[in-house]
């Protein structure tokens, strides 16, 4: 990988990776390497706006409800795989993928790792693209994943070593064209699947600094990825993971993508309407507006996955051996709603709970986001055609998820108690939601839908890693209207 040299000026800074400015930026020098050994800083206070506003009776009255809408989604998932399915029934086999070469760019995080196992576990040829900036975005500020991860090329000789499948590796970063480029030159892949981003809404809305590093690093990264493809790989199907977050909360159905429309008596089917609510989800509303004009003027294959929230941390790949195990977050910044939840629940600090609760999302298991991703395989578009997919399998409200989590602690002996923080997100707190999400059960997906095994299985995970939880970086610590040009901290205290 060139690294750019000290000497140059700034008319010149443009060369190098968006990863490298942003943190120079703020005051860290980036530095990819196979282990981090930077030391974990800390600054100013959490903030004192995430103090205890009481207990929420609202969030216990919600259990029933919450009992209620999974059985109507099971429902719902029952009648329609009683139609007429694609045949996925070796879509497990040893040699699902033979013949498919997959590039994972952002091999290295939560879901990026369980999506290279699952596939190479199934005959895919798999290829990770990574420079490891996740794990710097922790040493930055100090957190760490709940379970202890190996580093990335432990990880690949260990997963050779257990399952005798080899992971090609390639360490480097996107934001860098002729790293890139080298790398889809090397590989030949025939499906590139697109994790790499700074993926926090949070981490976004700290300061100036991290918001242009967001919208930098993701944007850009993306279209290099699409001249790599033009450039050296014309036939490669791109697979972008995108967010639920995109739509926003609109007070009408969320299609899938795409929306018909008549107007002064002319009809034609756009783009959904976006409406991101962070540099983060606005970061993925440009790639998505990206990808599109490349498709059309390139004839690229591409398929955009809106992803809701993804919870979980066991997948049968990772379970093959302890040094297999997926990461697992829990701060306030990079940690997902049911996620942190689980792990308030398992050290017995009150489940934390944004305002009012009633925010409405689309969740799915990490499980789920494996198998999404091999059907987008399986299933490429045609040359010209952007498919897009909403990506979830359930919705739920916050309230909902924390009676959920309630219920499945008290079965394993814990005793969830929930709290009402002020809400640190510029958000409604009480909205309309409905999403459609049909067409990948379209494809064949068979959901594993939120049952109480399931936050079983990740409660007792959790419980076992307990003792690795700092609950000084629990309570929310960014708040949307306070984001400032100054490059922020979040210290432990």
């Amino acid at each position: 990988r060139r690294t750019p040299r000290a000497s140059q000026t700034h008319s010149n800074r443009y060369e190098m990776s968006a990863f490298t400015v942003a943190t120079s930026a703020i005051g860290v020098t980036a530095k990819v390497t196979s282990k981090i050994a930077a030391k974990k800083t800390a600054a100013a206070p959490l903030s004192a706006r995430a103090a205890v506003s009481g207990v929420s009776a609202k969030a216990f009255a919600a259990r029933s409800h919450a009992k209620v809408a999974s059985k109507a989604a099971a429902a719902r998932v029952a009648t329609v795989f009683a139609a007429d399915k694609p045949d996925r029934s070796n879509a497990d086999a040893p040699d699902a993928g033979k013949g498919q070469k997959i590039m994972i760019l952002g091999g290295d995080g939560y879901c990026g790792w369980a999506t290279a196992l699952h596939l190479s576990n199934r005959g895919y040829e798999v290829a990770i693209v990574d420079n490891m900036c996740r794990r710097t975005f922790d040493d930055q500020l100090g957190f760490n994943s709940l379970t202890p991860i190996k580093g990335i090329h432990e990880r690949v000789r260990v997963w050779e070593e257990v399952s005798g499948k080899r992971i090609q590796l390639y360490v480097g970063d996107i934001c860098d064209y002729e790293f890139l480029s080298a790398a889809f030159q090397a590989f030949e892949p025939t499906a590139c699947v697109h994790f790499g981003e700074q993926r926090s809404a949070p981490y976004s809305m700290m300061d100036r600094s991290r918001a242009v590093f967001t919208q930098t690093n993701n944007v850009m990264g993306t279209i290099n990825v699409c001249y790599a493809i033009k450039e050296f790989a014309p036939e490669c199907h791109l697979i972008k993971l995108g967010t639920m977050g995109e739509y926003g909360t609109p007070n009408i159905d969320i299609e899938e993508g795409y929306i018909t429309i008549e107007h002064n008596g002319r009809t034609d089917t756009l783009p959904y309407p976006k409406q991101g609510n962070s540099f983060y989800h606005l970061s993925k509303c440009h790639d998505s507006a990206n990808m599109l004009m490349c498709t059309k003027t390139w004839k690229m294959r591409t398929t955009d996955l809106n992803q809701g929230v993804v919870y979980g941390v066991a997948t049968p790949e990772t379970t093959m051996d302890d040094r297999l195990v997926n990461r697992l977050d829990y701060d306030a910044v990079f940690g997902t709603a049911l996620n942190r939840f689980a792990i308030q629940a398992a050290v017995g600090h009150p489940m934390t709970v944004y305002g009012k609760g009633g925010q409405t999302r689309g969740f799915l298991n990490i499980t789920d986001t494996c198998k999404c991703i091999q059907i987008a395989c399986d299933n490429p578009a045609p040359p010209g055609e952007m498919k897009i997919y909403n990506q979830f399998t359930e919705q739920f409200s916050v309230n909902e998820l924390a009676a959920l989590i309630t219920e499945a602690g008290q079965k394993l002996g814990l005793d969830p108690q929930v709290i009402n923080v002020p809400n640190p997100r510029t958000e409604m707190e009480e909205h309309y939601y409905n999403a459609k999400h049909s067409k990948l059960q379209d494809l064949g997906l068979e959901p594993n839908l939120m049952k109480e095994s399931i936050l079983e299985s990740l409660l007792t995970t959790v419980v076992k890693y307990k003792d690795n939880v700092d609950q000084r970086l629990i309570l929310p610590a960014v708040n949307w209207t306070e984001s400032a040009s100054v490059g922020k901290t979040i210290a432990k205290v």
